[in-house]
């Protein structure tokens, strides 16, 4: 017993049990031992949890960490201000393809902040792909929603859409419909000879389903 309460007092609840589950072997009404052990699976949970929380605190930190603490170009810097986006966690919220959409952003600045995220070990879009992660893990948990996922593995063709708007899909290599829904207005826009007009016969075409097109809130 006094092996085990060394143990944990060094954090190592599992040694801990081990030495108390010997002497449970031998003597499994040993009271003493029997409330030690309870008091060591109560430890290990609470320091789980703690490290969890901890864990959960830095990712956080990171993520609220403000754009202008980061060596970037005026000209990065003043995109990213006229797109509201401020920090870290902003930029996990957006693609590529969406950054070069906007006027006078170029590959030089996405190289700049995408070595601003690799130096936190993340990149852009990361959020999105998280959420598309638990919106799959929904629909295979969930045997209503097997309709809704047979709905967006639907081809783009049915929607019957103009040729420009058509052509517009393609160059995304967007496929399905719920491939549609997962890109926003601009990086439609981001098109070239893509209109508004083309836009707003998509997203006529996909709220007739029900659907709509992915914002950035």
């Amino acid at each position: 017993l006094n092996l085990a309460v060394l143990y944990e007092d060094m954090g190592e609840f599992d040694k801990a049990a081990q030495c108390i589950d010997k002497v449970l072997k031998y003597h499994p009404n040993h009271q003493r031992a029997i409330l030690f052990k309870k008091d060591i699976e109560s430890s290990k949970t609470m320091f789980y949890d703690e490290e969890k929380e901890k864990k959960k605190d830095r990712r956080t930190q990171i993520l609220e960490t403000p754009i202008s603490d980061f060596e970037l170009s005026v000209r990065s810097r003043n995109c990213l201000k006229k797109m509201n986006i401020e920090t870290i966690g902003d930029l996990l919220n957006i693609t590529e393809v969406e950054l070069l959409s906007y006027k006078n952003f170029g590959e030089t600045s996405l190289r700049e902040i995408k070595v601003v995220l690799e130096s936190k070990g993340l990149h852009l879009g990361m959020a999105l792909e998280e959420k598309q992660l638990v919106v799959a893990e929904t629909f295979d948990r969930s045997g209503e929603e097997e309709e809704d996922e047979g709905l967006l593995s639907k081809p783009v063709d049915d929607l019957q859409l103009s040729v420009r708007a058509r052509k517009c899909l393609q160059k995304l290599n967007i496929r399905t419909i719920g491939d549609l829904i997962r890109r926003t207005d601009a990086e439609l826009l981001g098109v070239k000879n893509f209109g508004v007009t083309s836009l707003n016969e998509i997203k006529k075409a996909i709220g007739n389903l029900g659907l709509s097109l992915r914002s950035l809130d």
